[in-house]
C-alpha cells in the first residue's frame, strides 16, 4: 500500500465533503430563514462517516452557534 497516495486521497476526499457539507448547510439555513422559521440559536449537526469495506462507522455531533 502505498501511505503518500492513501493520504492524498483521503485528504482529496475530506476537502470534497468540506466543501460540499457546507454549502448544502448555508443553502439549507437560508432557505428557512427566508421562509420566516425560526431558527434559535444553535443548529445540532452530526456527520456520519462510512467505510463499509473496512467496516468504518465514525460520527461526529455538534452545534452551530448562530448568535
Amino acid at each position: 500500500m502505498d501511505e503518500e497516495r492513501l493520504n492524498m486521497e483521503i485528504r482529496k476526499f475530506l476537502k470534497n465533503v468540506g466543501i460540499t457539507s457546507q454549502r448544502e448547510i448555508e443553502t439549507a439555513v437560508r432557505k428557512e430563514a427566508a421562509a420566516g422559521k425560526n431558527l434559535g440559536k444553535a443548529l445540532s449537526v452530526n456527520m456520519v462517516l462510512t467505510v463499509p469495506e473496512i467496516g468504518l462507522r465514525h460520527q461526529i455531533d455538534g452545534q452551530l452557534d448562530l448568535g
